[in-house]
C-alpha cells in the first residue's frame, strides 16, 4: 500500500460527519485535516525531488528506488487533485440546492 495515499485517505476519512460542536470548531478541524493532507503531499514531493537530484549527481545508484519514489509522488498528487475535484463538485451541488 502507498503510505502517501494512505495518509491522505486517513486525513479525509477523519473529517467528522456529525456536528462536533461549534461551527468554528468544525471549520478549524476541517482546515487542520486539509493542511495535514497538503503537508503529507509536500513531504512526498520533496523526498522525490531529493532522490532525483541525488541520482543526477551520482550520489545514489539505485534507480529503482528513485523511480518508485517518483511514481509514489505522482500517484499521490493525482489522488489529491481528484479529491479536490470531488470536493469542488460537492460544494457546487450544495450551492445549487440552496438556490
Amino acid at each position: 500500500m502507498n503510505p502517501g495515499i494512505d495518509s491522505i485517505g486517513m486525513n479525509v476519512s477523519s473529517i467528522p460527519t456529525k456536528k462536533v460542536g461549534s461551527s468554528v470548531e468544525s471549520k478549524q478541524n476541517f482546515a487542520n485535516v486539509l493542511k495535514g493532507a497538503v503537508d503529507s503531499l509536500n513531504k512526498i514531493q520533496i523526498e522525490s525531488d531529493k532522490k532525483t537530484e541525488a541520482l543526477a549527481s551520482g550520489n545514489i545508484d539505485d534507480l529503482h528506488d528513485v523511480m518508485i519514489t517518483a511514481q509514489k509522488a505522482s500517484i499521490t498528487l493525482e489522488t489529491t487533485v481528484q479529491i479536490q475535484k470531488k470536493v469542488i463538485d460537492a460544494y457546487n451541488e450544495i450551492m445549487r440546492m440552496q438556490v
